[in-house]
């Protein structure tokens, strides 16, 4: 097990480098995730796209090589990072809002600062099942049990979509010990043991500014 403060999935970097179109096509989904909990489809994607007066096959493309939306090979969305469109160990709800799940730990500490409000994080500890609640309002939490970290790990190429290398092997432990005997035992899975500051500050930082316009960012025609 390496130690270092976890992947860097430059998700931020990703997004704020996305043409004017791809953006305000990344921000409809991540609203209709926040909004409903399921992803649009993809005759939605391709009309917004042409809303801004671009062809939308290049634009689902350039989503897809920045990997801050993974799709599937019949063109549906399998990843919206921090969002999954299906269940995962990595359950997010906030008041009023619809039951989401996250792609892996540090997306889930991440939902808070990007939607603006709390949010209640529920996992399954991998392998024992021991269940984690994080009580997370932008870069402060509660975390139950106490001792409570993530495993960051990685496995694959660097080239490969995050829902390949990283997504899976991000996830609560609740115990330092926990997470280190679970790395131990899938020697095939590098990684660290995040504390909580630390899992906590890399969603933030990846996330916090996920749903901001884009006005400024984003390069527009």
């Amino acid at each position: 097990m390496t130690q270092s403060t976890g992947p860097d999935l430059n998700k931020g970097c990703s997004a704020a480098a996305l043409t004017w179109p791809a953006r305000k096509v990344h921000l409809a989904v991540l609203a209709a995730f926040a909004e409903t909990g399921r992803a649009p489809v993809q005759g939605d994607l391709e009309r917004i796209a042409r809303g801004h007066d671009a062809d939308p096959a290049p634009v689902l493309a350039e989503l897809a090589a920045r990997d801050v939306i993974a799709f599937g090979a019949r063109g549906e969305i399998r990843a919206a990072y921090p969002f999954s469109p299906v269940p995962t160990p990595i359950q997010v709800t906030w008041a009023g809002g619809p039951v989401t799940y996250a792609m892996c730990a540090i997306d889930a500490l991440g939902i808070s600062a990007m939607l603006g409000h709390p949010v209640a994080i529920t996992a399954a500890e991998p392998g024992a099942g021991r269940i984690i609640t994080v009580h997370a309002d932008r870069d402060r939490a509660r975390w139950d049990p106490q001792n409570t970290v993530v495993f960051a790990g990685a496995t694959g190429d660097d080239g490969c979509p995050s829902a390949e290398r990283t997504c899976g092997y991000i996830n609560f432990f609740t115990s330092p010990r926990a997470a280190r005997t679970w790395a131990d035992h899938h020697p095939a899975i590098t990684g660290t043991v995040l504390d909580q500051a630390q899992a906590q500050g890399q969603g933030v930082a990846e996330f916090g500014a996920f749903m901001q316009t884009g006005d400024d960012t984003a390069t527009q025609p």
